[in-house]
């Protein structure tokens, strides 16, 4: 049984990377709101770094403001996604198309990451300060951790992977 090609590698980390980090912030919010309050989907942050309604409201109206772009690029990062996996099939080379598209996937997967980022700053901006600073740091460890711990696990076992 031959080993996957370094690009095949490649890429499945960047597909996982693109799954988790895309999934993880709408994922946790979710189910930590619907094990709470089902109907709504912020109250996980309300109850978990006691808000007031006021503060509540405005993350509301930053949370409702940033969704549509979130969606929006998800939906550009599963387009990527597909076009290189056509790309990929059948493919015995890596061929300067599929070094393209795997570039154009890095950038969109980059992109995404300073939007999410600017938005999780834009809300610990709104809660009390030691609030926001904690909010802060777990949505990088569920966003950014997770790609981190994967690369981590790639580096302890690197005989694995060639």
């Amino acid at each position: 049984m031959s080993r996957p090609a370094p690009s095949w590698t490649l890429f499945l980390g960047l597909l996982a990377a693109g799954v988790v980090f895309c999934g993880s912030y709408w994922t946790a919010a979710w189910v930590r709101a619907n094990r709470a309050h089902p109907a709504d989907e912020l109250a996980w942050l309300s109850h978990e770094f006691q808000l007031t309604d006021a503060e509540l409201t405005r993350i509301r109206t930053l949370h409702e403001g940033y969704k549509p772009q979130c969606e929006a690029m998800c939906a550009r990062i599963t387009e990527q996604h597909r076009q290189l996996k056509s790309l990929l099939a059948g493919a015995t080379n890596v061929s300067a198309g599929i070094e393209q598209k795997l570039a154009e996937v890095a950038a969109l997967h980059a992109e995404c990451q300073v939007q999410m980022l600017r938005h999780f700053q834009e809300v610990a901006r709104s809660m009390p300060e030691n609030q926001g600073t904690r909010y802060l740091a777990e949505m990088q460890r569920l966003t950014l951790g997770l790609q981190e711990h994967m690369e981590a696990g790639m580096v302890d076992r690197p005989h694995e992977h060639r």
